[in-house]
């Protein structure tokens, strides 16, 4: 049962966060800047009012999943920092001595809470409404591009897993402590049982040690403890329903999923989709666009690489009046083709097949001393188009190639490549880097180079979150630029 009033705590002891916690605490800062009531507002329907006993705020427990991602820490890791970091305490709305939730309680919340919820969209038109409050997001402009998260799925086994952790705290250990006692390393022809019990002897080791409460220590020893006991997936084989395989370049790939993020020159997300790995990037940009102006945002402008310069987003673009500076791509443009789904990879700078496969080689017709339009050809390979599932009106029986060809006719294409040559498309184009630094911010200090858990809505409440948190830095941070003295 949820109540219906949020709760107040009162502690005598609640004056120590004046004098512990710094006043340009970014904790402090946030929690001061954004009413988190929207999140009660929201679940409150999740919850019975009149039966049962009383449920945790969920402000509280979506405030631990802020933390979680903020330091990227595992749930475990979240959890026992609370109990000793008077910041993370006062966030939360703790008083010092309160004492803090199990660790079990995050996994029922994502799990039968927010199951249902559309938060990525929820939270980052919140994000977004704090920023033209604050009066930090500014210009008519977008910035559109994708990054790839690896799925819960190692290539590697889970000995492999188990040294690469067991050696980070292995490494920690020897750093914090010279004269540290700790167990051997099993010899590479070691069993994987063998291994466990390694591992389990330098858990043991390691909360022993005199260094056992430091915070580097004690999440690399609750991360391994955690796989050890299979909180954390070590499979050789993929259990992701929705994960797929998407392609980084022509000869090296991914099996996970793709976030899709358009972001203001002001470095703020306006909005996000999320789909599996083998998704086209060109097809979400429409949906970006309209999420961002649903959010409040004016879109004049739309700058993006050569992925998203497909027909279908230029006549799209000017029936919406925006500008897309988006660079053309001949291998791009299918004229008056059907869509019988091949698709141009940009990030693999080829064409890839209904089935997922890439060309191994093209060549371009410029068809010279004729009024036809240049033409390009890509080719595939035939022993893998005689076994494909999908060959049934795509490869004939007995052919020796299996070709496809895109020539470049259409006047929006003519007025797009004219468009490109100006100075100004020149001059705008250049500022399409900043997307990739966030991508790098969200990826490289908020665990977002990783899914959590398995499936697309576990990895949309990760990319919810995990968004939320780098537009509530980043407005920090801008609202420091306007108000210095603040």
């Amino acid at each position: 049962m949820l109540s219906s009033q949020l709760k107040l705590n009162l502690s005598y002891y609640s004056d120590l966060y004046d004098c512990i916690i710094p006043k340009d605490h970014i904790l402090r800062k946030i929690n001061d800047l954004v009413d988190f009531s929207f999140v009660y507002e929201e679940l409150e329907s999740k919850y019975c009012l009149n039966n049962g006993r009383y449920a945790k705020n969920p402000i509280l427990l979506f405030k631990y999943l802020f933390l979680k991602y903020f330091y990227n820490l595992s749930d475990q890791g979240v959890v026992e920092r609370s109990r000793y970091d008077m910041s993370f305490k006062y966030f939360l709305g703790l008083s010092p001595e309160e004492n803090v939730n199990h660790q079990s309680l995050l996994t029922k919340f994502r799990k039968q809470r927010l199951k249902d919820e559309n938060l990525l969209d929820l939270l980052i038109a919140k994000s977004v409404e704090v920023a033209i409050e604050q009066g930090v997001l500014k210009g008519d402009a977008i910035i559109v591009d994708s990054t790839h998260t690896m799925a819960r799925y190692h290539k590697i086994t889970r000995r492999q897993i188990l040294s690469k952790a067991s050696s980070e705290l292995k490494e920690s250990l020897s750093k914090a402590g010279k004269n540290l006692s700790m167990p051997v390393e099993p010899k590479k022809a070691a069993t994987l049982e063998e291994y466990r019990e390694y591992c389990g002897d330098l858990i043991r080791a390691a909360e022993e040690s005199t260094v056992a409460e430091l915070p580097e220590i004690k999440e690399k020893s609750l991360l391994l403890s955690e796989m050890l006991d299979d909180q954390i997936d070590c499979y050789d084989q993929s259990l992701d329903p929705d994960a797929r395989v998407g392609h980084k370049t022509s000869s090296t790939s991914f099996y996970g999923y793709k976030t899709h993020l358009a972001m203001t020159e002001d470095r703020i997300i306006t909005a996000a989709t999320v789909t599996s790995g083998d998704a086209f990037d060109g097809t979400e940009l429409p949906a970006l666009v309209q999420k961002s102006k649903d959010a409040g945002v004016n879109v004049d402008e739309v700058i993006a690489d050569t992925a998203y310069s497909t027909l279908e987003n230029l006549k799209d673009a000017e029936i919406q009046k925006y500008g897309l500076i988006s660079r053309l791509n001949p291998g791009i443009v299918k004229g008056t083709r059907p869509d019988d789904g091949f698709q141009f990879n940009k990030d693999a700078d080829t064409m890839q097949c209904p089935a997922g496969q890439l060309a191994i080689k093209k060549n371009i017709d410029k068809r010279l001393g004729t009024k036809k339009s240049t033409r390009v050809k890509h080719f595939f390979d035939v022993n893998k188009c005689k076994i494909c599932p999908h060959r049934n009106g795509c490869y004939k029986e007995g052919a020796k190639t299996k070709t496809y060809s895109v020539t470049i006719k259409n006047d929006h294409h003519k007025n797009q490549e004219a468009f490109q040559k100006t100075e100004y498309f020149k001059q705008r184009f250049k500022v399409r880097y900043m997307i990739e630094a966030k991508n790098s911010e969200l990826k490289n200090i908020h665990g977002y180079a990783r899914c959590d858990s398995a499936g697309l809505t576990s990895f949309q409440l990760q990319g919810a979150v995990s968004i939320f948190v780098v537009n509530m830095k980043r407005i920090i941070h801008l609202m420091g630029e306007v108000c210095p003295n603040e």
